[in-house]
């Protein structure tokens, strides 16, 4: 038979364990759910909006809401310089970054205050390829537009990056408009936080965050 005193310990190191593991988690969701509702205005070199579907250079309802956002800061005077990110999959003509630009275009933002980077699959790949851009025009702060709970992973990433990264995340959008939708992305972007932590790399393709 285990000895007591060995029973004992290994129960007080599972439960130890366990706690640790619940608070990890526990306090990694509560830091989505502050971030998403934290919404930083501050002067920035450029605004950043990570991209999401499009449909033959018609951004979807989720992007929309994002690139409506960003146009409030541009007019509000935040930046000069709207970035739209985001890649192609196989076949499509636009990017999620040319698609972005032109929606903004199309409500009346100059031309000249928008720089697609068309470059990632990811949500790092994306940033670290806006990163590149930003350095190459000697640009250092950003103000991050996405949805509320995608907010604190994008920043982490960002400021991963070498990007001085702040959030402003739209409120408007199918992902924000019930407490069950909001409960299930705050959930998915709690295990891709932290997967991304003890990884380092993308998990936008395990689980289908579909945050982009």
């Amino acid at each position: 038979m285990r000895a007591p005193g060995k029973v004992s310990w290994l129960r007080r190191a599972l439960l130890g364990t366990l706690l640790v593991v619940a608070v990890l988690i526990g306090g990694t969701a509560f830091r989505i759910w502050k971030v998403a509702r934290d919404d930083d205005r501050s002067p920035a070199d450029v605004i950043v909006v990570l991209g999401a579907a499009q449909y033959n250079g018609k951004p979807s309802p989720i992007f929309q809401a994002r690139l409506r956002h960003a146009q409030q800061l541009y007019s509000d005077g935040v930046a000069k310089v709207i970035i739209t990110a985001g890649g192609n999959r196989a076949g499509d003509e636009y990017t999620e970054a040319s698609a972005g630009a032109k929606w903004l275009v199309e409500q009346g933002v100059p031309k000249s205050s928008t720089l697609p980077v068309g470059e990632g699959g990811d949500t790092l790949s994306s940033l670290r390829a806006v990163a590149d851009v930003v350095a190459r025009h000697g640009w250092h702060t950003a103000v991050l537009v996405s949805d509320p709970w995608h907010s604190l992973r994008a920043r982490v990433m960002a400021d991963d990056s070498g990007i001085d990264a702040r959030t402003s995340p739209t409120h408007s959008g199918p992902i924000v408009q019930t407490r069950h939708t909001q409960a299930m992305y705050i959930y998915r972007e709690t295990g891709a936080l932290l997967f991304y932590r003890l990884t380092k790399t993308p998990a936008d393709d395990i689980g289908g965050t579909g945050l982009g």
